[in-house]
């Protein structure tokens, strides 16, 4: 590769992270601690995972990237408001996140659950308020995004997590579940760097089918981190999944076969990407780091 996937990261991650800053800044609060709070989840360090798929996916389909930067926040505020919420003693009651008190913890639960709404609201409004590309391109992004994000998406998949405590499910029942919890929003963040490159249905079929794959393949690493790591190491607490009695890739499975799934899986990512040959360089080497990360 002529860039490596660090080079890449290290170039986007300062302009998503100056978006961020910029678009929070700019939005206007009823209540300075409400601002703040949304602050403190939102721009605390994170991989930036989904915007850099959504900036990629669309210099891949041809396009300017620079043009997929509100998108791009979109989808970053739309994860860290999920994540708000699954930290919530309701949810998966975790109090630290990414290294730091978690935002319930920090500012206590109602403004940490008015921070994740209001982050929600945000996303749509900067699609729409920022805009480059034309209304139909915009319109388009925004419609994948509130799908992915609601009861047939993300949400679908959280409710069928906390129904699933407690007891034994089976391996096609997780994949369903992680499919909208955490592939949703994945599969969302890629499809709309290819609308923003005002790619044609092809390319966006691509961009399913690879996110497809490495939504399963992060989830199955997710449940093998939450065995192998530490505290320290991954930032959040481990073995909350066990804690929580709920079943993994790795409980079901056991570790070494959950670790050739991961494989399996980024496989089949890579090889969705194909198609587009120079220009998935990046995604096939950014999928294969995905499956090795450590946190």
């Amino acid at each position: 590769m002529k860039n490596t996937v660090k080079d890449i990261q290290d170039k986007w991650l300062p302009k998503i992270e100056a978006a961020l800053d910029r678009y929070t800044a700019e939005c206007g609060s009823l209540h300075p601690e409400l601002l703040e709070a949304m602050r403190y989840s939102l721009l605390n360090a994170g991989k930036r995972i989904r915007p850099i798929l959504t900036l990629e996916f669309c210099r891949a389909a041809g396009g300017d990237p620079e043009n997929a930067m509100p998108f791009a926040c979109g989808v970053e505020m739309i994860h860290t408001y999920s994540l708000i919420h699954d930290d919530l003693p309701c949810m998966d009651d975790d109090e630290l996140r990414r290294g730091k008190p978690s935002c319930h913890i920090k500012y206590g639960e109602d403004t940490a659950l008015l921070a994740g709404d209001a982050l929600q609201a945000l996303a749509f409004n900067v699609m729409l308020k920022y805009r480059v590309v034309s209304p139909h391109q915009t319109v388009e992004a925004a419609n994948e995004l509130a799908f992915a994000c609601g009861a047939a998406g993300m949400v679908g998949g959280q409710v069928i997590d906390l129904k699933n405590e407690g007891r034994s499910v089976s391996v096609e029942e997780l994949r369903k579940m992680d499919s909208g919890k955490t592939g949703a929003i994945i599969k969302a963040a890629c499809v709309m760097g290819v609308i923003a490159a005002d790619g044609d249905a092809r390319l966006i079929e691509t961009a399913r089918q690879y996110a497809e794959n490495i939504g399963i393949a992060f989830q199955i690493t997710d449940d093998i981190l939450d065995v192998t790591s530490d505290v320290q190491t991954l930032g959040k607490p481990i073995a909350s999944d066990i804690e929580n009695g709920k079943s993994t890739y790795v409980s079901l499975l056991g570790l070494d076969n959950a670790r050739r799934e991961a494989e399996r899986y980024t496989a089949l990512a890579v090889e969705a990407v194909e198609p587009l040959g120079d220009n998935a360089e990046f995604l096939a080497e950014f999928a294969k780091m995905l499956a090795g990360r450590i946190n």
